[in-house]
């Protein structure tokens, strides 16, 4: 029981670090996209212990992680299309009215 409640904590306790890096760190676009992959896997975490202590089934589960493949595949896209019209991932190069 001390165990579940310790591995609450920690999820939470990395679902904040990782929105303090997101919020701080935002020069480039690959180090936005990896502070919201670590913000998905603390959720993942939180929600597996979650629905393991409540006795439900494990398919949310299946259902979360494959959507965060899915958002994790959007974002390398874009990454590429934009390292490839610009140059680089700096979003001060970037403008939305180049487009």
């Amino acid at each position: 029981m001390a165990n579940l409640f310790l591995m609450f904590y920690l999820s939470m306790i990395m679902f904040l670090f990782g929105c303090m890096v997101f919020v701080s760190n935002r020069k480039h676009l690959l180090s936005v996209l990896l502070s919201l992959e670590f913000m998905v896997l603390s959720l993942f975490i939180f929600f597996f212990f979650y629905l393991n202590f409540m006795g439900f089934e494990s398919y949310f589960s299946m259902f979360f992680l494959t959507f965060c493949v899915c958002e994790g595949v959007l974002g390398l896209s874009i990454l590429v299309s934009m390292i490839r019209t610009h140059g680089n991932d700096y979003f001060q190069s970037f403008s939305v009215l180049q487009c």
